[in-house]
């Protein structure tokens, strides 16, 4: 190999290294973009507001809540949240587990939460201890909204 072509293959080599670190550079800033996400929907879901929440949805996002139907599109998403914040008041906590970049414009974040749910009708409080799955899209505006946003209970009904 000649120097031309040894110094040819460590600049080809070095310009490879470059655009992975860039790469990845660029998922890492996707994720906080992601996480900024689900922090605000967690914001939203704790001070029981609809119209919060409503800006993390795509316009056909789907809620899968545990126990019920999903609701599909904005309308019945956001039919499905006032009814829960008419039924409960939340102060939870969710923790990230893991956020997957997929593609430019899928990702996926796991959770689980924890924290208090009262239940309006008797005023009782209950230990929340869950685990979700949001499917993230990115939006024509460049911005990512929660696709699919589906939650389970870790402990089984009475």
């Amino acid at each position: 190999m000649g120097v031309n072509t040894r110094m040819l293959a460590v600049f080809v080599g070095l310009l490879a290294i470059g655009l992975i670190g860039s790469a990845q550079a660029s998922r890492d800033g996707e994720k906080e973009r992601i996480v900024k996400v689900v922090e605000t929907y967690q914001r939203a879901l704790n001070g029981n507001d609809v119209e919060g929440v409503l800006k993390v949805y795509a316009d056909d996002g789907v809620f899968m809540p545990e126990f019920s139907p999903a609701s599909v599109g904005l309308a019945e998403v956001r039919e499905a949240y006032e009814r829960v914040f008419k039924a409960i008041d939340l102060n939870v906590g969710l923790h990230i587990v893991e956020v997957t970049v997929l593609s430019d414009d899928w990702a996926l974040v796991r959770s689980t939460s924890d924290g208090k749910i009262k239940i309006n009708a008797s005023g009782a409080q209950v230990t929340n201890d869950s685990k979700e799955l949001f499917v993230l899209q990115r939006q024509d505006d460049g911005e990512w909204r929660f696709a699919r946003y589906a939650f389970s209970s870790n402990v089984r009904p009475q």
